[in-house]
């Protein structure tokens, strides 16, 4: 995104640096819901298929979920990026990765609590935490698609390259956001739930808005449609 001027081999070595911790943030974000998923089938729980990626966190697949999203918080954190905007939106989003882990959604309505692992699984203050985290934190990573990714310090006529890198960052973006406004309208309309619960819709509006994270980071840690001399 920003070139920084400094000596050939630390340049080098920062930027495969900052391309390696992009790619692995974007590689965390795409296999969550994959190996949840997967995982449940697996492991032949009598239990029904969870409704959100937050419920698995009552089931065996509780401490996976949150080593994911402690190591996708730490990620983020060790993330500083090239201007204090990118550093802002890291740490922002490391802070409530880690807050969505510890404080858990309520169980709810999901089966009985012979399928959790866990004694107790209401509380109202952690539900309400969990929730607002979760929003705040993909809204954030939104910002990261819509504002940070598409930035660039070439003057000029952008590559085409760099031109299809941002059409990319901007369709995330709004896919991430998209995905906050059903999920919301999912949860709190109680008929549109209904019709659509077979399907699990909040588990893959959840999947999808991480798929759209994760791919985002991909390409901006060089892994698709890279230019031929330049990381921008």
């Amino acid at each position: 995104m920003y070139a920084m001027n400094i000596p050939d081999d630390k340049s080098r070595s920062l930027v495969i640096s900052y391309l390696t911790l992009r790619k692995a943030i974007g590689i965390l974000g795409m296999l969550l819901p994959v190996v949840l998923f997967t995982g449940y089938f697996l492991l032949g729980q009598d239990c029904s298929f969870p409704p959100s990626i937050s419920h698995f966190y009552y089931t065996d697949l509780g401490n996976l979920l949150i080593g994911v999203l402690c190591g996708v918080s730490l990620f983020l954190f060790c993330y500083k990026g090239y201007d204090q905007g990118d550093k802002i939106a890291a740490r922002t989003a490391a802070l409530f990765a880690f807050l969505v882990a510890m404080f858990p959604t309520n169980f709810g309505s999901y089966e009985g609590m012979q399928c959790s692992r866990l004694v107790n699984g209401g509380n109202t203050v952690s539900n309400w935490i969990h929730y607002l985290s979760a929003t705040i934190l993909f809204s954030t990573f939104s910002f990261f698609c819509l504002v940070q990714f598409t930035k660039t310090d070439k003057r000029g006529p952008l590559s085409a390259a760099k031109r299809m890198r941002n059409d990319i960052y901007v369709m995330c973006g709004w896919i991430i956001i998209g995905c906050i406004v059903c999920i919301g309208l999912v949860s709190f309309i109680d008929p549109v739930y209904e019709q659509l619960k077979w399907i699990k819709p909040t588990f893959a509006l959840e999947a999808i808005a991480l798929f759209a994270f994760g791919f985002s980071w991909l390409i901006k840690g060089d892994t698709f449609f890279r230019d031929k001399t330049e990381h921008s």
